[in-house]
């Protein structure tokens, strides 16, 4: 049984495609078959089936896929710790955000890395909802991703996650609003009012929902976008409310519009950085993760002082 052939295996698992496989590792789908054959025979188990026009992983796949993620986590363990012994921190760390994270925690972060010139931080944006941050880890080291903190999880039991804060969603109206000047409002105060809404599968449009719920009565939705600046402009405009991510939006909303706590419905998301368990254990990766976590930390305090 070869490692590499474990690699195989565990990779498609995770992307679901021999041709996915072939290529982030750079072989033809046709290499990529042979040595999953070759791993099959090595231990006398089917591992790959077909189903419909692909393949999956039999049950005996799946836990020689997860055997694998082990050994990847072992020898990556073993190279940060003679990284640690060299006092040596190298390599390549790619990361995946969303805008608004990105804006909030990107820059901190930059700087926070200046310390370690041979890693080579590599950003990319990405808007997703929910459950599609999951996948983007077979792509990234570290993906920072969004979840509403309403208890309800995204299934993310096979990567490492790790907390990096919970940003309260306030209620933004034009600062011509009657309820402008509150202090706070409830679901019923505003849902009869024309909303500039993120798509339902974002955190922020299931907090909407939940409103809608207490309120007993939907949400009128004029506008859907993820788009924080057109979202803010819009209700500046008067055009509508909206709700918006407290420290996302907060610098740009005096003289603009007026962001009111939400009483009645737990209105928050839960920022998350999320990494394979291999991925996580590579000591670049583990230095960018402690930065990120180091500025998400500043991010908060911060926010609780200018309150």
């Amino acid at each position: 049984m070869e490692i590499a052939h474990l690699e195989l295996l565990r990779e498609l698992a995770d992307r679901g495609s021999v041709t996915e496989v072939a290529r982030v590792t750079g072989k033809t789908t046709s290499a990529v078959s042979q040595q999953l054959r070759l791993l099959q025979r090595d231990v006398g188990a089917v591992l790959v089936e077909r189903s419909g026009r692909g393949v999956r992983l039999t049950d005996a796949g799946l836990a020689l896929a997860r055997a694998g993620t082990r050994v990847a986590v072992a020898v990556a363990e073993a190279e940060a710790e003679w990284q640690r012994y060299r006092r040596t921190a190298t390599g390549t760390v790619r990361l995946a955000m969303f805008h608004s994270a990105g804006e909030i925690l990107i820059p901190g972060l930059l700087a926070r890395m200046t310390g370690y010139p041979a890693i080579d931080l590599i950003t990319d944006e990405h808007e997703a909802g929910e459950k599609e941050f999951a996948p983007l880890t077979a792509d990234f080291d570290i993906v920072i991703a969004h979840c509403a903190d309403d208890g309800v999880e995204p299934e993310r039991s096979r990567l490492n996650v790790l907390h990096l804060l919970r940003e309260p969603v306030d209620v933004a109206v034009p600062l011509s609003h009657p309820l402008a000047t509150r202090e706070h409002v409830s679901a019923a105060e505003v849902i009869d009012e024309p909303w500039i809404a993120f798509p339902e599968k974002f955190s922020l449009g299931r907090i909407l929902t939940a409103m809608a719920t207490q309120a007993g009565r939907p949400a009128n939705v004029l506008v859907r976008s993820t788009h924080l600046p057109l979202i803010e402009k819009l209700v500046a405009q008067g055009r509508g409310v909206a709700l918006l991510p407290r420290h996302s939006s907060g610098e740009r909303a005096p003289g603009r519009f007026a962001l009111l706590p939400l009483t009645g419905v737990r209105a928050g998301r839960c920022l998350e950085a999320l990494s394979r368990p291999d991925r996580a254990a590579r000591q670049a990766v583990r230095l960018v993760r402690d930065a990120l976590l180091a500025e998400a930390r500043e991010v908060g305090k911060s926010s609780v002082s200018a309150a």
